[in-house]
């Protein structure tokens, strides 16, 4: 492989539309309140892309230096483990990417001030530390945790909030939704991984609370995600025809039947599978604002 198909490998495409699902849900409350922005929603999908590319390579890195990485590894291929780049080029690389993500946060900070800094810097530490620095979240079972606030609430509030400049009711409830699909990407994982965590060290909550628990948990993260729908329908906060978004249980069910009845390398298909749920899921609730 040549280097550009090798960093390829490095920026795992597949995990990219999970980033950008939390934006377009951002940008689809802001088109309904008369508050959509282009520029600010763009820049605010290549930051969310960026700062996924950034975690992607710095996970690649950290955990083979800290010993999770190994020849029995069921995931799709890490670059650092299989010897295709140094330690070092990694590293380099994944610094280039935090600081295109962070070049790109000034235009949004431009807009609406120090919040969005703070939510820069706050993004790119936890990136880092989900499996490097002194205290690896992911190693002690925090991973699920801070995703959810990352890719959940500061992926869509967020977005809202730099093309409105305050954040709706809707918005803050609409982010748990995403914030909760997004999870259960990682929730494969470990549940993919967990007796080579396991034995490396790694404490995620997979590893923590066992098999059949991990499978419960995504189970519940994906039914709550949809069946909040109606609850705000409810409420009056969402327009009946985001109901749309039902539309890709399908996809749901099919990630949920693979998560139920495999182990080991066909859960990489659930993977994919549950990033396309959210990125869909996103769009047709957009669909659905539209339609309105």
């Amino acid at each position: 492989m040549n280097l550009l198909q090798i960093w390829w490998l490095a920026i795992r495409p597949r995990t990219l539309p999970a980033a950008a699902s939390g934006v377009v849900m951002g940008s689809a409350l802001a088109w309904r309140d008369g508050s959509f922005q282009l520029l600010p929603a763009l820049a605010a999908l290549l930051v969310a892309l960026l700062l996924q590319i950034g975690s992607n390579v710095a996970n690649d890195v950290f955990d083979f230096e800290r010993g999770a990485d190994t020849a029995e590894r069921q995931g799709p291929l890490r670059v650092t483990q299989a010897g295709l780049l140094t330690p070092a080029q990694v590293k380099r690389g994944m610094w280039i990417i935090f600081g295109l993500a962070a070049f790109c946060g000034l235009y949004l900070a431009a807009l609406r001030g120090w919040t969005v800094i703070w939510i820069g810097v706050a993004a790119i530490v936890s990136a880092i530390a989900y499996t490097g620095g002194p205290f690896p979240l992911g190693y002690y079972g925090l991973g699920d945790l801070f995703v959810f606030i990352f890719f959940g609430l500061a992926a869509v509030a967020g977005t809202y909030y730099v093309q409105v400049g305050s954040v709706s009711a809707a918005a803050w409830w609409m982010s748990v939704p995403i914030g909760l699909i997004i999870t259960a990407i990682l929730v494969v994982n470990n549940l993919r991984d967990l007796e080579n965590d396991r034995a490396a060290g790694k404490h995620t909550l997979a590893v923590r609370i066992g098999s059949q628990a991990t499978k419960i948990e995504y189970v519940l993260l994906i039914a709550i995600a949809y069946l909040l729908l109606p609850v705000l329908l409810v409420m009056n906060l969402i327009p009946a025809m985001t109901m749309l978004t039902w539309v890709s249980l399908p996809l749901a069910f099919k990630s949920t039947r693979t998560v139920l009845a495999q182990t080991g390398r066909p859960l990489n298909a659930a993977l994919a599978g549950t990033g396309q749920t959210a990125l869909a899921y996103s769009l047709l609730f957009f669909l659905g604002i539209l339609l309105s």
